[in-house]
């Protein structure tokens, strides 16, 4: 961390959460916290609320949640060490000078380096394509593609020569080790042949964050070969699924929301042509990274993917995704043109401008996609068709929103609208499955977050009963310490609210959450430890689910000393142990 947990403590208790939000989103007192409409996404009905006692927040609709760090990170799109000395000048606060651990240090320190190396390697390309002999080629190229000189600099265009060694020749010439090289992504190492590039004979793309630090490539062959693109790997600065490509010029446009698009020349023709709020993903599937990112700055993203049957499957992803996280989505309508950057090349940019302004809602579109896969004389066919569009529908929540697309939909389709909006009411009832993109999704995101806590579930729903549910700590002292949490963000957080509970007889969830500085950490602690548990449980019901919860965390801690162990008398005890914890029960004493 660059600052002490007590000066965290002192910009924490001298910002009010309450008062902090109250600057960005009028709050309603409700009962015992406050309530508001989500500031981060898109709703009618109040589900984010704001709890005083534990300074935390949480919205129901899109499940962002922390503290009042996590709450400016979020608004003001700042990393940590901005956000708490932006709160640290609301308060009156003097910072400290900053420091860091060894190991801080050294981490980021290293990050610097990959940073500087990839800006390094940018200049490089940039250098060979203006002025290398083999470099006309791919200025040729760009040219090709309809691109000024002016874009072409502003985008930091280059290209990676034809030799295979030739850029880890230049970066080793700078000072940098073959270890370092290995971690950027550019270079391979092999212990006998030495370093080999990754990019060679390709017209290179520079991919910068949303601050505007190089931290990857894209590289396009010139010619025949495969792949077409390859993009450099994920890296302790890049990762693909959390990065948009000029985001970092993007979230400065004036321009109305965001356009959406398969390809970095499709953004860099959109931008020349004045569309300069046109981002893509990085040769990965759309993710809810790359969702919530956009999230950060609006609620409505306009789709420009290709228009044969590839580009409108990755546009349905895309929506399904979007919806997920309360986003609207538009679509523009590319025929008879493939992409955004053939349409700009054949219409101009007044051409383009006017599919944007009579760009489809995602509703349209998705019911005009299921019409052309059915025959719409075919009474059997047509049936299916009005079924499928009914299973669409149900997926709004709003009434309003959700009667209105009903009734356009009908008159569009000529459908009896009273008929179709039984039909929806009967899946909403029955309950519609999710789109496989959102639930394939869902499973990575969870994969991912279980791997980065360093906890499975009973772990983590152990922790929740422990925040909500003080007592437990004595109940469990003795059976349950900070060891039993696996290493990661779980016993980050265990061996925090322990150590809380043992100096004051409470939990903080607030100075829990300022422990991390990364915002999907943030998010994934404050689920943990806003999360009601309770529901409609019984006494018995409570108390049978804390029990189960405690066992498999014991058992689990067992099982881990037991692979480790040598010794027969040490081994025989934790057996001992273990088969002692079936006999073991939990009770609240308030049930």
């Amino acid at each position: 961390m660059y600052y002490s947990d007590d000066v965290i403590d002192e910009v924490l208790s001298r910002n009010d959460i309450v008062d902090v939000i109250n600057g960005y989103t009028s709050l309603r007192r409700k009962g015992n916290s406050y309530e508001a409409c989500c500031p981060f996404h898109h709703e009618k009905t109040p589900s984010f609320k704001v709890s005083r006692d534990k300074q935390m927040f949480h919205c129901f609709g899109c499940g962002v949640g922390g503290n009042v760090f996590t709450f400016v990170m979020e608004y003001e799109n700042m990393n940590f060490p901005e956000a708490l000395e932006h709160l640290a000048n609301r308060a009156g606060v003097v910072l400290p000078e900053r420091d860091a651990s060894a190991e801080q240090r050294s981490k980021e320190q290293y990050k610097v380096v990959l940073r500087e190396m990839n800006k390094a390697a940018a200049a490089y390309f940039h250098y060979i394509l203006k002025h290398g002999e083999h470099g006309k080629r791919a200025y040729a190229y760009f040219k090709d593609r309809g691109l000024t000189d002016e874009t072409i600099n502003n985008f930091g265009l280059g290209y990676a020569d034809i030799y295979q060694d030739d850029l880890y020749r230049y970066l080793k010439s700078k000072g940098y080790t073959d270890a370092q090289l290995k971690d950027s992504g550019l270079v391979e190492i092999n212990e006998k042949t030495g370093g080999s590039d990754k990019f060679w004979n390709r017209a290179m793309i520079p991919i910068l964050d949303i601050n505007g630090k190089v931290i990857a490539f894209g590289g396009r062959v010139l010619g025949d070969g495969k792949p077409k693109y390859i993009n450099t790997s994920d890296t302790a600065v890049f990762d693909k699924s959390r990065n948009l490509f000029a985001m970092n010029l993007a979230k400065r446009s004036r321009r109305k929301g965001f356009i959406c698009c398969e390809g970095y020349m499709d953004v860099i023709a959109m931008h020349q042509a004045g569309f300069d709020n046109a981002v893509a993903s990085l040769g990965t599937a759309f993710t809810f990274g790359h969702a919530n990112i956009l999230k950060r700055y609006t609620n409505e993203v306009y789709l420009a993917y290709d228009s044969d049957d590839a580009g409108v499957a990755a546009t349905q992803k895309v929506i399904a995704i979007l919806r997920e996280v309360g986003i609207s989505a538009r679509v523009i309508d590319m025929r008879p043109y493939k992409d955004p950057d053939e349409l700009i090349r054949a219409e101009g940019g007044e051409g383009f401008e006017q599919r944007v302004v009579q760009a489809e809602s995602a509703m349209m579109f998705e019911a005009r996609i299921l019409s052309e896969r059915y025959n719409q004389r075919d009474p059997e066919e047509r049936t299916r068709f009005q079924r499928e569009c009914a299973k669409k529908l149900a997926q709004i929540d709003e009434v309003l929103e959700r009667r209105n697309y009903i009734e356009a939909i009908a008159n569009r389709y000529h459908m009896d609208s009273q008929a179709l909006e039984e039909l929806v009411h009967q899946y909403g009832i029955a309950g519609v499955t999710k789109p496989e993109i959102v639930v394939r999704e869902e499973r990575r995101t969870e994969h991912e977050a279980a791997r980065r806590t360093g906890g499975n579930k009973a772990a983590k729903m152990l922790l929740t009963w422990l925040v909500n549910e003080p007592e437990l700590f004595a109940l469990l002292d003795g059976i349950i310490d900070e060891q039993c949490f696996e290493e990661g963000i779980c016993r980050t957080v265990a061996e925090k609210i322990f150590a809380q509970y043992k100096k004051k007889g409470r939990v903080e969830p607030a100075t829990v959450v300022a422990l991390f500085e990364e915002l999907e950490e943030q998010r994934m602690v404050a689920e943990m430890l806003q999360t009601d548990l309770r529901l409609d449980m019984s006494p018995e019901e409570v108390n049978n689910a804390i029990t189960d919860v405690v066992k498999k965390v014991k058992t689990a801690r067992i099982e881990e000393q037991l692979a480790q162990v040598k010794d027969i008398k040490e081994m025989q005890k934790l057996i001992q142990e273990k088969a002692g914890i079936t006999k073991l029960h939990i009770s609240l004493k308030k049930g």
